[in-house]
């Protein structure tokens, strides 16, 4: 955009500001995606809409060159109850910007967008730039950025802003959420009846708890399954319930096939399993990848990382780095640094500049 790069910093900042204090949760986009589209018109970049996705390519989009995606989301989950601030108060104390949703992923995406801006006239890119801000990340929902790559060219590569550090996530593990259900037989608690379902749900949650599985990754370490969420259908205290249900949370490195996993859980458990999903399965891209050869000139190390994003619904390479800290993400008083913002800026660029 021809501008100081210093300029665009701080015009992405109160970007931040402003959509952190726009409610975003998840399928709740709507402002938000109107607040991002209107930053673009009033720089006349022309920008599209498909649902809360938008998107826009640089001004000298070429369809022979091959494409790269600039993706970060701005959805946020809601705040949790032990926030002492107003969630929707974006205030900046010591050099923290306090707001949700601003190390996850607002940080990411406002630098990406300073990024696009940076090269969006340069007329002599080896690619083309498209910048997505997506919808329903923290809900791996349908309608984000597998709603809106259709509308999209090919893409060829993508860097999935999300807070790394500005550290290369390489790899990351797949998410399998298997909904159980235990069965029993309803009887009076205070009497010798009935079969209780969720002691019978115990015995599998400790099989849950225990096993390890025994192939390891190298960057992910072993798979991970957490009990999250148990429950059952019982109002009264002295009913033995017939029926109990809980949720595993399921973190699986590439080693393992999502329906491998499901197979060794059934041979394991009594109950019955029904898997949510098995869209989100574990991503990597190549150390030899131009990406991720321009991180490592640049001094970036690289990880496997235990969280999941939207680059696992991406069907083609994508690198995962971003300012911030994933510890914050989803934490009380959730803040970011304006200087890791400044800093992913400049490391988004310099890193660009290598292969553009």
């Amino acid at each position: 955009m021809n501008k100081d790069i210093t300029i665009v910093q701080q015009e992405v900042v109160e970007l931040l500001k402003e959509l952190i204090s726009c409610p975003s949760f998840s399928r709740e986009e709507e402002q938000t995606a109107g607040i991002i589209a209107k930053f673009f018109a009033v720089r006349d970049i022309a920008a599209s809409r498909a649902g809360n996705n938008v998107f826009a390519l640089n001004k000298y989009y070429d369809q022979k060159k091959p494409t790269l995606l600039l993706n970060s989301h701005h959805d946020t989950v809601k705040p949790n109850l032990q926030y002492t601030r107003d969630p929707f108060s974006p205030v900046i104390e010591n050099g923290k910007l306090f707001g949700l949703g601003s190390n996850d992923a607002g940080g990411c995406l406002v630098s990406l967008i300073a990024t696009f801006l940076y090269f969006y006239d340069n007329a002599d890119l080896r690619y083309n730039v498209i910048l997505a801000a997506t919808a329903e990340e923290e809900i791996s929902g349908t309608g984000g950025i597998e709603y809106v790559l259709p509308y999209l060219p090919k893409i060829d590569c993508a860097i999935v802003g999300e807070p790394t550090g500005m550290q290369m996530a390489i790899a990351e593990r797949g998410l399998l959420v298997i909904d159980c259900t235990s069965r029993g037989k309803a009887g009076h608690a205070a009497r010798n009846e009935g079969e209780n379902a969720l002691y019978n749900a115990l015995n599998d949650i400790d099989w849950f708890r225990t096993y390890q599985f025994p192939k390891i990754s190298d960057l992910l370490g072993a798979n991970k399954m957490s009990v999250t969420v148990i429950e059952t259908e019982n109002k009264a205290h002295n009913v033995v319930p017939a029926q109990c249900k809980f949720v595993v949370d399921a973190r699986i490195n590439e080693r393992y096939s999502f329906e491998e996993v499901l197979g060794i859980i059934k041979e394991n458990v009594q109950c019955e399993l029904k898997a949510r999903s098995t869209r989100l399965r574990s991503t990597s891209i190549s150390l030899e990848h131009p990406l991720v050869k321009a991180g490592l000139s640049l001094g970036r190390t690289y990880y496997g990382s235990p969280t999941t994003s939207d680059k696992a619904l991406m069907p083609f390479p994508a690198l995962k780095m971003g300012p911030g800290d994933s510890a914050r993400s989803h934490t009380a008083d959730e803040y970011i640094y304006v200087e890791e913002i400044r800093e992913g800026i400049r490391l988004y660029i310099n890193l660009l500049k290598e292969i553009l």
